[in-house]
């Protein structure tokens, strides 16, 4: 089972960094991206503005020159772009989700209003639901793990903060699936604990290019977080979340959210009751 995409863009700078994103994780699980743009009046002019998918392709020398629409999914990919028109774009899109579940969202987000669009708790709960509750969010000016320019993958550290409550398990398994994807490169994982006592019981599996470090630390669990990303530098952070609408709940005015404003490298949030993502016969990289 491939798996499936969910990007809602609003043609920003911003949106085509995740659309890279997007775009590179639909190649390497062979999966379906569904490129989604709502607007208060969608015209037919707007189509002019998506990202293009084959121009992206041919840069990233995946296809050759001048390659005709039918060869991205000669690739083995499903990638559509939907147009709809409508005043709340967090409603459409949860309404669009429910004909069209994804396994995971990929969004922007922007420093200057975190994920403020995205708050509404009447909605919040439609994505999360529909979407699998897991989502990645990659801010506005970070370097991000794939590379707009040549669509080179770049994950060789993915930091995991760990609790006892909500369980880290769900973000160490969704950690190893985005893992997986990067093949034989090494990958080193670090599970951060901010607190005293017992480090939570997790399950770490072992692979021959990873390597798994465990680190506690006392004090603010936000400021500890925000520090180990800023002197070690990782590629992707992965969280747990939890909270009454899943992920979306939770993110609003919490600690991911908290950590997106100051951490400025793409964020995995995956909630408890998270479904796992498929198991995959990877695509080469």
């Amino acid at each position: 089972m491939s798996w499936r995409f969910l990007h809602p863009t609003d043609f920003s700078e911003a949106s085509e960094l995740a659309f890279a994103h997007a775009l590179k994780l639909t190649l390497l699980t062979s999966g379906e991206l569904r490129i989604l743009h709502v607007a208060p009046d969608a015209g037919p002019g707007g189509w002019k503005h998506f990202p293009g998918v084959r121009e992206a392709l041919e840069r990233w020398g995946v296809l050759p020159p001048g390659s005709p629409p039918a060869a991205v999914a000669e690739l083995g990919v499903d990638i559509e772009k939907v147009q709809t028109t409508g005043a709340d774009p967090v409603a459409h899109t949860a309404e669009f989700l429910r004909q069209h579940p994804a396994d995971v969202i990929v969004m922007a987000t922007h420093p200057r209003d975190g994920l403020a669009a995205w708050s509404q708790p009447s909605v919040a709960a439609a994505i999360s639901q529909h979407a699998g509750e897991i989502a990645l969010f990659v801010p506005e000016g970070s370097a991000g793990f794939v590379s707009p320019a040549t669509g080179a993958l770049n994950l060789r550290r993915i930091l995991v903060p760990v609790d006892h409550t909500p369980s880290p398990q769900p973000a160490i398994d969704a950690a190893v699936a985005v893992a997986a994807l990067v093949g034989d490169d090494p990958v080193t994982f670090r599970l951060l604990h901010v607190a005293e006592g017992a480090f939570p019981a997790v399950t770490t599996p072992e692979r021959g290019n990873w390597s798994w470090e465990r680190q506690t630390e006392p004090g603010d669990a936000v400021d500890q977080l925000i520090g180990c990303i800023g002197s070690w530098s990782p590629e992707l952070v992965v969280m747990t979340t939890a909270g009454r609408h899943g992920f979306m709940d939770a993110i609003r005015g919490s600690t991911t959210e908290r950590v997106l404003r100051a951490a400025r490298c793409p964020l995995l949030a995956v909630s408890v009751s998270a479904r796992a993502l498929p198991r995959l016969r990877l695509a080469p990289r």
